[in-house]
């Protein structure tokens, strides 16, 4: 590990992310391009510097680990306070846990839309905000129509009885032709009323648009990663 990146990395830790991970969550950023920087398999130009700087509350200068900044003796941030734990330790869950189908295809559509016929690709275990819930499955992303939201290959965990609102992100099952299979699209919900359904879409930047009577469902996303 070079001496930017183990920088990086002790301003991580010291600025209260215990994971990796948790620092990306932070920063709004995909977590294997902080971690490739945190590790030194990537280098991280001055401009991200400043970005982790700011959230790590650190001088720019110091993260890369320029000697003009060690010379003026940046100081180097202090360590916030952490509560004692206070959790409890429970019993073992003793069970079998519960599968759950994915659903997709290996290439998707122009804009990431896949069959929804019924195609199981495998079988995953069901994350615990899933268990107990009726109906629940997931879906694999194909392309990167959601880019840096969700990238290919990840799958998302799909809640369909919880209720949507604007802002969450979806997979809306819309049906073209009658009798036929539903078109499946991984989107973030925009509105969805008598007339129609608009989603949003990152990667180009646009808005879907569907009639009201081609929508066979929207269900709500809880969670996604690598399954």
């Amino acid at each position: 590990m070079n001496e930017k990146a183990e920088r990086l990395r002790q301003a991580r830790i010291t600025a209260g992310y215990r994971f990796a991970s948790d620092a990306a969550n932070a920063l709004g950023i995909v977590a294997s391009t902080y971690r490739a920087h945190e590790n030194g398999q990537n280098e991280f130009e001055f401009a991200e510097a400043k970005i982790y700087a700011r959230k790590f509350n650190v001088d720019p200068v110091w993260l890369m680990g320029d000697a003009a900044g060690a010379e003026i003796g940046i100081p180097t941030p202090k360590p916030r306070a952490v509560d004692p734990p206070n959790a409890t330790v429970i019993e073992k869950v003793v069970g079998e846990a519960r599968k759950i189908p994915v659903f997709g295809q290996a290439v998707g559509g122009v804009d990431g839309e896949f069959l929804m016929n019924g195609n199981v690709l495998y079988d995953v275990l069901a994350p615990p905000i899933l268990s107990d819930i009726s109906g629940a499955y997931a879906v694999s992303i194909s392309g990167d129509s959601m880019s840096p939201r969700y990238e290919d290959g990840e799958v998302c965990f799909v809640d369909p009885s919880r209720r949507v609102k604007r802002g969450d992100y979806v997979i809306a099952q819309i049906r073209l032709e009658e009798g036929g299979a539903p078109l499946a699209y991984v989107k973030k919900f925009i509105r969805h009323n008598s007339s129609e359904l608009v989603l949003e879409q990152f990667n180009p930047q646009k808005e879907l648009r569907f009639e009201a009577h081609t929508v066979h469902s929207v269900h709500y996303i809880a969670l996604a990663g690598n399954a």
